[in-house]
């Protein structure tokens, strides 16, 4: 596995391009129908691929490995689903995998060498400050509309049936930039939230919280008669409380971590007063060990080994990344252990917490882009569009049939080789292994994989009340900045982003006090913060107009 080192001069340099890979595609008029919008299926009918493919070619595929497979596999090369990929669409890879918590400085790092592979999997719209109409502008990405065309039947039939994706997943001038991964049904929308030890509560007659004073009362009791060291813990790679910038905790005060709308006008959460109420939360709860004493360095390993030892009696995670993985881990110390998904937190019992995890039908999350210096853009595409096929779907959700599934009156289920693992592996773990159901990537993911991933009742349910939140009213549809404004956006936002890490650290970690979250906002308007909001505003309005 290739190793990248990333200098911070080339992550404030090329940030703004990385975004730009996968999300919508700019204005280099490669001749398709930008501005119609879309594929004009009358003029070029897409040119049907018999899969395997014949070739004597080998293309690189750049991406990381999922993290359900950290310290299970090594390399892509080494994953049954990768090596079946390859098989079925007749394409051999050569690939690159950037360290787990390293992709947007690896993948700087690569920019910045001058030599790239033919597919990189990124995500370009979070991670490239810029958007893809910058990265294609840049001569970093092919924009695909003459590719798709031509070569990507299956992918141009579903978005001519689906405008409501095609609108997503295109630039605002009209350009396809990447491979997308689609949720093809409202369920797999939802799928994280905060979890917590129900035997726990139980044992303790504690009620499942609900409100921000449940849950000092639960973590307060599980420090002081469970014993717990880190009563609250979760993931902060690759930034503080990663899994909880979508609005756990911070939600009940009204913000999330980032961009946001509120009837039209777009806000930024870190800068609201909320904000500040969330910071004073945490960093009582810190100085009062309810949190993970190492949580600012706290990653996937050190969380998972918090909750399997017991140390730990909540998290946020997802329902089958999350209680499917964990709840073998706390069985295999107490057999009475159970994790369920509680409510995203509010202030007062009976509200309707106003954000949550909730994903859009396009996630920018796994999307495949074709490089500039693709060796053979064209077979690139028929392999990517296999994931679009009826064959190439039921593969990429459920693996090989005979061997990860079997049909069973029409109905593609999983075999205990995926869901009771005879090496012990949790069904998240098993499943990401021959399939790609369980996360994302160039395909449509299948509403039947989660109807059996969510194998424990408890996932089910912690689905239905991660659900019940006003997220999706609030949430910004896929936008980026024009390409004129995106070295602006990046510049500004990697200011901002960085000094709002190094707010919320010293003042939970209790180096600054509460009231200097203040000169933090301050400082933040000095660093151009309204100009970006006015250049998000800008975006969404564009959006709106496609």
């Amino acid at each position: 596995m290739k190793r990248w080192v990333a200098g911070s001069l080339s992550i404030a340099l090329l940030g703004t391009m990385l975004a730009a890979c996968s999300s919508n595609n700019d204005k280099n008029s490669e001749g398709t129908n930008a501005a119609s919008g879309g594929n004009n299926s009358a003029e070029q009918p897409a040119e049907a691929t018999t899969y395997p493919i014949k070739t004597d070619k080998t293309l690189s595929y750049w991406g990381e490995i999922n993290g359900q497979l950290i310290g299970v596999k090594e390399s892509h090369k080494d994953i049954p689903f990768f090596q079946e990929w390859q098989k079925k669409t007749g394409v051999p890879l050569e690939f690159t995998e950037p360290p787990t918590g390293q992709v947007k400085e690896a993948f700087n790092v690569m920019l910045a060498s001058g030599k790239l592979p033919d597919m990189v999997e990124y995500n370009f719209i979070g991670d490239f400050p810029g958007g893809p109409e910058k990265a294609i502008q840049d001569g970093y990405i092919v924009k695909l509309n003459d590719l798709i065309d031509k070569y990507a039947p299956n992918l141009k039939k579903y978005l001519q049936e689906n405008p409501d994706i095609d609108k997503m997943v295109k630039t605002d001038s009209g350009s396809y930039y990447a491979f997308p991964f689609i949720r093809g049904d409202e369920y797999l929308r939802v799928f994280q939230g905060p979890i917590i030890r129900k035997d726990w509560l139980d044992e303790l007659g504690l009620p499942v919280p609900e409100t921000i004073d449940d849950w000092t009362a639960a973590l307060t009791a599980f420090k002081e008669k469970k014993g717990a060291a880190a009563p609250l813990t979760f993931n902060s790679k690759p930034r503080f409380f990663n899994d909880g910038g979508n609005g756990a905790f911070m939600g009940a005060f009204g913000v999330t971590r980032g961009f946001y709308q509120e009837d039209g006008k777009v806000v930024f959460g870190p800068e609201q007063a909320g904000y500040k109420e969330y910071l004073a939360l945490f960093r009582d709860w810190y100085a009062k060990g309810l949190i993970d004493k190492n949580i600012a360095t706290a990653d996937t390993k050190s969380v998972d080994g918090n909750i399997a030892s017991g140390a730990t009696g909540a998290s946020i995670g997802n329902a089958g990344g999350g209680i499917g993985k964990w709840q073998p881990l706390v069985e295999a110390k107490d057999p009475k252990a159970v994790l369920i998904g509680a409510p995203y937190p509010v202030l007062k019992k009976g509200d309707t917490p106003k954000f949550g995890q909730h994903n859009t039908a396009y996630a920018s999350e796994g999307t495949v882009a074709i490089t500039t210096q693709a060796k053979d853009p064209e077979l690139a595409v028929k392999m990517l569009d296999y994931g679009y096929s009826e064959e190439g779907g039921l593969f990429f959700n459920f693996g090989t049939e005979g061997v990860s599934y079997n049909m069973k009156d029409g109905y593609p289920t999983y075999t205990d080789l995926l869901m009771k693992n005879p090496d012990k592996l949790a069904p998240a773990q098993a499943i990401s292994l021959y399939a790609r159901g369980s996360y994302n990537g160039p395909f449509v993911q299948d509403k039947r994989y989660a109807e059996q991933f969510f194998a424990l009742q408890t996932q089910r349910d912690a689905v239905s009340t991660w659900q019940k939140t006003d997220a999706a009213k609030y949430q910004l549809p896929p936008i980026t900045p024009s390409p004129d404004e995106a070295s602006e956006y990046a510049a500004i936002m990697n200011d901002v982003n960085t000094l709002i890490d190094e707010m919320s650290l010293k003042i939970i970690l209790g180096t600054e006090p509460v009231e200097a979250f203040d000169k933090y906002v301050e400082k933040m308007k000095s660093l151009n913060l309204d100009r970006a909001i006015e250049i998000q505003q800008a975006a969404l309005d564009r959006y709106n107009s496609r």
